[in-house]
């Protein structure tokens, strides 16, 4: 018979799960590949959101990420983020009260994001979490971003986590599929803007931070078991 075991580490996706950014990252890589001469519409874009650059520039405009221009529009869509759409970003709602609940019950928390390592500080300042999470794990310090697990693992590392023992909490297909690349169980959140078919995978979905918070112990309960 199987054993259950404890849910001992917790890895938190940051955009669109416990801060409202997705449509924030879309207009600016749209502004972004417009003003380096490339007609990608938001649609196109808006889809992708939650992998990173590395992965966007070939997927979109069939650009290396460290080709001259690839580097050119990843600079001009953080410059355009970090200017124009995070001064005006909200948290998800109930996204520090998630997190708290998460620390009172003794788990071990990593960021595990694709945003680069310039914008993650006013994002977990944003989420109002920048006081509550033990380690942070960006693209920046990965060789590859979401859907690939190298973001998930390092963090589970940082936090002494083995996989069988962590979930995942993200919003889009990218985190459930690097979670499964991990060994990780997943939980989804709608607040994204992903479906549930986009979410299939996950061992739940919710609505956002606020429903998974109030439903937290009968969850980590089931993931345990």
């Amino acid at each position: 018979m199987k054993r259950p075991h404890q849910v001992s580490g917790v890895l938190l996706d940051v955009d669109g799960t416990l801060v409202d950014s997705n449509d924030a990252h879309a207009r600016a890589w749209e502004q972004a590949f417009r003003e380096h001469g490339y007609d990608i519409p938001y649609d196109r874009i808006r889809p992708l959101i939650g992998m990173g650059g590395d992965k966007i520039l070939p997927r979109l405009a069939q650009l290396e990420p460290d080709s001259i221009a690839g580097e050119l529009i990843a600079d001009q869509r953080r410059t355009l983020f970090l200017r124009k759409e995070l001064p005006v970003l909200v948290a998800q709602r109930g996204s520090r009260q998630l997190v708290q609940r998460l620390r009172e019950r003794g788990i071990r928390l990593a960021v595990a994001t694709s945003a680069g390592a310039e914008e993650i500080d006013g994002l977990l300042r944003v989420a109002e979490i920048d006081d509550l999470v033990d380690e942070v794990v960006t693209q920046s310090h990965a060789s590859g971003s979401k859907p690939e697990p190298d973001i998930l693992r390092l963090a589970l590392d940082r936090i002494q986590c083995p996989p069988a023992e962590a979930l995942m909490v993200g919003d889009t297909p990218y985190d459930i599929e690097a979670a499964a690349r991990t060994g990780v169980a997943a939980i989804a959140l709608r607040c994204g803007g992903f479906s549930n078919q986009d979410l299939a995978g996950a061992i739940a979905v919710y609505d956002g931070p606020e429903a998974l918070a109030i439903d937290l112990d009968r969850v980590i309960t089931q993931a345990g078991g």
